[in-house]
This record gives structure tokens, C-alpha cells and sequence, in this order.
């Protein structure tokens, strides 16, 4: 490709609103362009890496025995009706009426299109196992877009569902996603972890996500350097500590503690380790008819903090108690709310707190905190204990093959067992050996393909620009002529150079621009591209093209004879 035959759209400053890295770059070096919230034209350069990602993608899920198709971006509302996600989805599902008042959706996901597809189609177990997939626009309303394409309202993505006669048969198709996962983002050449995950809204029993590995990650993943264990925090168990209660060594005590309300501030105050502090976390939990018992407390060690879908998992939904709640309920201000108290609460205790003794805790009286607490003396034990709380650095890994580390990611994929939850609403049915009638077992598998070149950007960048993996940069190499159209000698050079390294295969973008040699240096560094030879007249009176790597400290001379399998050696190299 020529410069002269494209289009490249570049700023010298991000817009201000521009929060995170790759929203900087990716508007900077002209990939994408802004159309309103959450919402971008992939312009030329941007639609290159694009279609890059997606043909690996898809590569990867033909090789794995999936089938492509491509189902409507607009749903008809009855069958989101019918799965039950009409009333359950929430506001970032995106309805909308035609002509005749008719409901519909834009299809944040489509497993109920994919269900009615194979439930008129699908009769017989002799035409399961089957696994369909598409590479399509989806859109979700997010209440707030930000940080570019990797929290957009419309996204390209990469959404697979299967279909079997058995779980056995699911597991083994689960097992074939995660490897061909594994590939893709291996392709990709970016550095990822998969990760045991919560099945969310999507529902389900098994599931793991893909994260690019990044420190401006919005999720939080536990691993063990010594095994195989990997986990988002949301799911990651701590384990219960491995030592007996101790006995009650102290007398509960009311002391004064004015203006202090953070665990980290009691205990400095008291001169203790804040691991012998007890927050208590006031929730109400949805429990129609019943308003007296849906008040409720969760007790945490002061050094940790609340795991929210582990707890919705125990508690079912609830919320945080406003402060009126909570002086009602306790006859306190926020602050200095405990559980020693004779009013019958119903309280959720964290494993590790079920484990203390002349432990310190709110008074629920404002300005003091009772100290030497110990449960079945002091007050009863608590209804419940579970694990609440988010894993630390250093905590035992479940699998008990070492100690947890933590890292950031960005979610890049997604895979489910869905098991029969859509097939049972919507009632996609096979007649099995016997003739008789059974529900399918389902798997759900996506990829954000779009969020992928984000993730790479916020994976690969420096001060200069974009750091792209070769496997997805708009163009593998680029030339740089200096003086195209002044210099005949340097224009049939860069022009030979081009059609050589064109036939040898190679995506390779000519700069035949009149600009100047720092407008074209500064351009190709900032899009990302991984290799740049600079044709001159100087090093063509030497025999020699300049050479540099993206990331390369300094450049090097290359022989004009040499130049393409010195190329082509980079490139395999990667």
C-alpha cells in the first residue's frame, strides 16, 4: 500500500476527555474517530488491525470445527420475553418500537436468536453436537462509555454458541474453546492469562475469561507462580484459616474513639494491628414481605474488603443501607455500627473474622468502640459463615500449591457452559436414541474484538506511540523514503524496494508523501508499525538501506542486496 493511495489521519495531541492510553493513542494515530459516546468510525488505518484480529479469530474457530453465520443486530422482543432476560437484562439493553409498536432489542448478544435458529432446525440427536458462530456489531447502553473501544456502547465481537446431547459432550467442546482460545490469543502475540471467572448475567455453571495482561486492567486476577491456579478476584476463594479459635483472654470494654471511623485509624489509635479490627458492613437484601429481616450485617477483618458477588451468591440481591436504614436499624450513625447488639440482626460473617478472638468492633454509639469481643459470650455466633472477602497477596492458593499473587487484566474473552438454561426457556428440544424427548445442552463462547486492539494498545506502547505484536499491526513494515519526490535515485530505489518486498509477501506501506523525514518517522512510531527501512541518498551511495525495529534503541545499515531476507528474518522472528 501507498501512502499516496490511503489515508492516514494523525493528531499531535489526544482530545482532553482521552482518559486512559489506548483512547489517547487510538485517536491520535487516526485508528478510530469519535461519532458520539461510545461510539467510533474505524477509520483505515484502525479497520486494517481490525480485520487483522478478526481473521485470526476466525481462522482459529474454523480450524476448532465451529460454522459461521450471521444473525440480525435487531431482535424481535418476544423471545427476550421468553427467555426471561426482557425484565432482567437492565438498562443497558437498548429497546426500541417500529412502525407497528412492536417491541424490539439491539442485540447486546444472541443467544436466544441462536436458540430459535436451532430449535426449528434441530430435530434429532444425529445432528448434535453443533457450534455456530458470528463476528458481528453488537451494542450495549452503558450508563457511562469511557476509555475508548474498550468500554464502547458498539462493539465488534466474536459470539459462538453450541449445542450437544450431553454435559459429557459439553465439556468436551468447553475443553476444545479453551485451546483454541489459548491459540488465538497466542496468534495474536499478546501476553494473557485465562482465568476461572463468575458466569455473571449470562448464567451457567463453568466459566473462564481471558485477560490481556496490563497494569491499567480493570479487573483484578489471583494466580499461584507455582501451579496452574488463576482466578478473577470476584471468584478467587480465600481460604479459611487453618488455626483453632483462641480463647477469650480479655473483658469486652467500651472505649472512646471520637472521629474515628476507618478500621486503619481505631487501631492506630488503640496501637493494635488493624487485623484485630471487625468492620460491619450494613446491607438490605431483596426479601419482598419480609422488611424487618431484610436489614442485615456482614462482618469483615478490618484489613479486608467485601467481595461482592461472592456475597450476592450467599445473600442474594442486595444493596448498601442507607444511613437513615442503619440508625434505624441500630440507633447509629454509619461509623461506629457493630454487631454486639439486642436487636435481633441477622448477620453474615467472613470466614476469617469466625476465626477471632478480643476482637474490636463498633459500639453503635457514635464516638466509641468496644474492644475484647468474642463470640458466644459477648454475642451469638453468627448465622453464617462464608468466604466475603477479596484474596490478598500471600494467601494460601486454594488449590494448596503455594501462596496468591495478584495482577490487573483486560477481559478479552469469555467462554460459558450455559448448560440448559436458554434451551429449557425456549424450549430447544432433540428426540434422543429412544425417541425421546430431551433439552440441549448449550456453551456460549465470545471474544471482544474490538476491545482486543485496545487491550493490545495498553499492553504495547511508549512514549513515542503504539507498540503493535506483528500478527496485528496495520502493516508488518513500512518505507521511509527521504526526498520521494526530489530524488530520482531515491524514489526508483523505495519503488523497487516496494514491489520485492510486496511479491516476497510482506504488508509492507510505502510513505510517498512530500513531507518531511521527521513527520514520517514520528507517523510510522506512532501507529505501531514494527519495522521501517529509510531509503537516502547517502545510504545509497553506500550500498545501504537504513534498517530499525519499533523498538529498537538505534538503527542499522543493510546491504541493498540483503535487505529483503533480512526482512523477512525479522519478521519470522517476530
Amino acid at each position: 500500500m501507498r501512502t499516496s493511495q490511503f489515508f492516514i489521519s494523525t493528531l499531535k495531541e489526544a482530545p482532553s476527555d482521552a482518559e486512559i492510553v489506548s483512547h489517547q493513542l487510538m485517536l491520535r494515530a487516526g485508528l478510530v474517530k469519535r461519532l458520539a459516546g461510545g461510539i467510533y468510525t474505524w477509520m483505515p488505518m484502525g479497520l486494517r488491525i481490525l480485520r487483522k484480529v478478526e481473521n485470526i479469530v476466525r481462522q482459529e474457530m474454523d480450524r476448532a470445527g465451529a460454522v459461521e453465520l450471521l444473525m440480525p443486530a435487531v431482535q424481535p422482543a418476544e423471545l427476550w420475553q421468553e427467555s426471561g432476560r426482557w425484565e432482567k437484562y437492565g438498562p443497558e439493553l437498548l429497546r426500541l418500537k417500529d412502525r407497528h409498536q412492536r417491541d424490539f432489542v439491539i442485540g447486546p448478544t444472541h443467544e436466544e436468536v441462536i436458540t430459535d435458529v436451532v430449535r426449528r432446525e434441530v430435530k434429532s440427536y444425529r445432528q448434535l453436537p453443533l457450534h455456530f458462530y458470528q463476528v458481528q456489531m453488537k451494542f450495549r447502553d452503558e450508563i457511562r462509555p469511557r476509555f475508548g473501544v474498550m468500554r464502547g456502547r458498539e462493539f465488534l465481537m466474536k459470539d459462538g454458541y453450541s449445542f450437544h446431547t450431553s454435559f459429557a459432550d459439553l465439556q468436551r467442546e468447553y475443553i476444545n474453546m479453551f485451546e483454541t482460545y489459548t491459540r488465538i490469543f497466542n496468534r495474536l502475540g499478546l501476553k494473557f492469562r485465562a482465568v476461572a471467572a463468575d458466569t455473571g448475567s449470562i448464567g451457567g455453571t463453568g466459566s473462564h475469561e481471558f485477560h490481556v495482561l496490563a497494569d491499567s486492567g480493570e479487573d483484578a486476577l489471583a494466580y499461584c507462580p507455582d501451579s496452574d491456579f488463576a482466578a478473577n478476584v470476584e471468584l478467587a476463594e480465600a481460604m479459611a484459616p487453618d488455626t483453632e479459635r483462641a480463647a477469650a483472654a480479655e473483658t469486652m470494654a467500651k472505649i472512646a474513639t471520637p472521629g474515628k471511623i476507618r478500621c486503619e485509624d481505631v487501631a492506630a489509635l488503640l496501637n493494635i494491628p488493624v487485623t484485630r479490627m471487625v468492620k460491619a458492613i450494613a446491607i438490605i437484601r431483596d426479601l419482598p414481605g419480609a422488611s424487618p429481616a431484610r436489614f442485615a450485617l456482614i462482618l469483615l477483618r478490618g484489613d479486608h474488603d467485601l467481595n461482592e458477588v461472592k456475597t450476592q451468591k450467599l445473600v442474594g440481591e442486595f444493596r448498601f443501607a442507607r444511613d437513615e436504614e442503619i440508625i434505624a436499624a441500630l440507633g447509629c450513625q454509619p461509623g461506629y455500627i457493630g454487631p454486639v447488639s439486642g436487636n435481633d440482626i441477622t448477620v453474615f460473617a467472613d470466614r476469617s473474622v469466625a476465626a477471632m478472638s478480643d476482637f474490636v468492633c463498633g459500639a453503635n454509639e457514635a464516638g466509641f468502640h468496644l474492644t475484647g469481643v468474642n463470640f458466644g459470650r459477648d454475642l451469638r455466633e453468627p448465622e453464617t459463615i462464608a468466604d466475603l472477602r477479596n484474596v490478598l497477596v500471600g494467601d494460601p492458593s486454594p488449590d494448596g500449591k503455594g501462596q496468591l499473587e495478584l495482577c490487573r487484566g483486560i477481559e478479552v474473552g469469555h467462554i460459558f457452559q450455559l448448560r440448559t438454561k436458554y434451551a429449557e426457556a425456549l424450549k430447544c428440544s432433540f428426540l434422543d436414541e429412544n425417541g425421546q424427548s430431551q433439552i440441549m445442552e448449550m456453551g456460549c463462547y465470545g471474544i471482544g474484538v474490538s476491545r482486543i486492539v485496545g487491550a493490545a494498545i495498553e499492553q504495547g506502547h511508549d512514549e513515542r506511540g503504539i507498540i503493535f505484536p506483528k500478527a496485528i499491526a496495520p502493516f508488518e513494515a513500512c518505507i521511509v523514503p527521504m526526498g520521494y519526490a526530489k530524488s530520482a535515485a531515491v524514489k526508483t530505489a523505495a519503488d523497487r524496494l516496494y514491489a520485492e518486498l510486496t511479491a516476497a509477501g510482506v504488508d509492507v506501506l510505502l510513505d510517498d508523501r512530500n513531507e518531511r523525514p521527521g513527520v514520517m518517522f514520528a507517523e510510522m512510531e506512532l501507529i505501531g508499525i514494527p519495522h521501517r527501512i529509510v531509503v537516502g541518498e547517502r545510504g545509497l551511495a553506500e550500498g545501504k538501506f537504513e534498517y530499525k525495529g519499533r523498538t529498537d534503541a538505534e538503527a542499522q545499515l543493510v546491504p541493498l542486496a540483503g535487505i529483503v531476507s533480512f526482512l523477512k528474518d525479522r519478521l519470522c522472528a517476530g
